[in-house]
């Protein structure tokens, strides 16, 4: 395991926290949720039915002993977690409808979180983003002054670290959107012990194109540094201008990021997407993510092509925002 994860590990050991996994009955999860356990990283939460968790773990070979298994067909708590659904949801849904929903294990196990039964959540291995990040948006929702959650990954190789920004979630955002990720992307950084340098991605440097692309972009600087005065960061570069130090001393003398730049903002979700892929790709850097910002409390989407190391890996990172929130 990288530097990286080693480092997290040793940050969320011993901190009493909770993940909960919605979809217990996934070997891939209960198999991580058994190494989590067994190396007593953080107490796992699988959702499900419980004798049939607990067959499928002996059938893996996998001890529930410091594993908890909930199930929505039969909580004892659930009374408490209906009212409060309701409540959060403001009159949306009825009690009846609120059993109903809370019966899905997404659901579920975002009420768990919502209600401090749980420090944070890990689910997609079965399931679509949408059915992850739905509920999330509308339970957990995002942190006050944020108005979306953006999608991260920590591209990783031997000792470099970066952060790429947004990958996942924002097909086209506007400057206050940029603004914001950029922002939220620095504090994402920094739990992995990146001290952010923020750049901010476009086709030109410093107006050497005009557009309204670049503009947005341009915008997106001033906006970011009324967020976040102390933040160093800059643009809009072109990514050589961000990277390539005798680059910058070319095309942006007078920036405070030489090619020094460790976090990176893209225009757009497909440059953020095609960006990380060739970085992963061509580049062989490990591509750590997505890792979901902006939400009060953390939950984060597998990929359902996932392995039990994306799994155990994943819950680190959510355990490590659990951490640092």
């Amino acid at each position: 395991m990288s530097d990286l994860f080693e480092s997290l590990k040793a940050k969320v050991t011993g901190q009493n926290l909770k993940i909960v996994f919605p979809e217990g009955l996934d070997e891939r999860i209960l198999t991580a949720a058994g190494r989590l356990a067994s190396e007593k990283i953080l107490t796992p939460i699988l959702v499900g039915n419980i004798e049939e968790i607990e067959a499928k773990a002996k059938e893996l070979n996998v001890s529930t002993e410091s594993i908890e298994i909930y199930d929505p067909n039969n909580f004892a708590m659930m009374d408490g977690l209906v009212a409060a659904f309701v409540e959060r949801r403001k009159g949306k849904v009825s009690e009846e409808d609120a059993r109903k929903i809370l019966l899905d294990e997404n659901y579920f196990g975002t009420m768990l979180v919502y209600s401090n039964q749980a420090d944070g959540l890990v689910s997609g291995a079965a399931h679509s983003t949408a059915d992850t990040v739905r509920p999330a948006l509308q339970i957990i929702k995002t942190k006050e002054g944020v108005r979306k959650t953006s999608g991260v990954f920590i591209m990783v190789r031997e000792e470099e670290k970066y952060v790429f920004a947004d990958c996942a979630i924002n097909i086209s955002p506007d400057s206050q959107d940029l603004a914001e990720i950029a922002v939220e992307s620095a504090k994402t950084a920094r739990m992995f012990d990146i001290e952010p340098r923020v750049a901010m991605l476009s086709f030109s440097t410093k107006g050497s194109a005009k557009s309204p692309e670049t503009e947005k972009v341009s915008a997106a600087v001033q906006e970011a540094k009324l967020r976040d005065p102390m933040l160093v960061l800059d643009g809009e570069f072109q990514f050589d201008a961000a990277f390539v130090p005798s680059v910058a001393k070319k095309k942006a003398p007078d920036s405070p990021l030489q090619g020094d730049a460790n976090v990176f903002i893209f225009p757009s979700l497909e440059a953020g997407n095609i960006g990380y892929k060739i970085a992963q790709r061509l580049g062989n850097f490990e591509a750590v993510g997505p890792i979901l910002q902006g939400l009060n409390r953390p939950v984060n989407d597998l990929s359902r092509g996932c392995n039990e190391e994306d799994v155990y890996k994943l819950a680190l990172i959510t355990a490590g925002q659990a951490l640092s929130q």
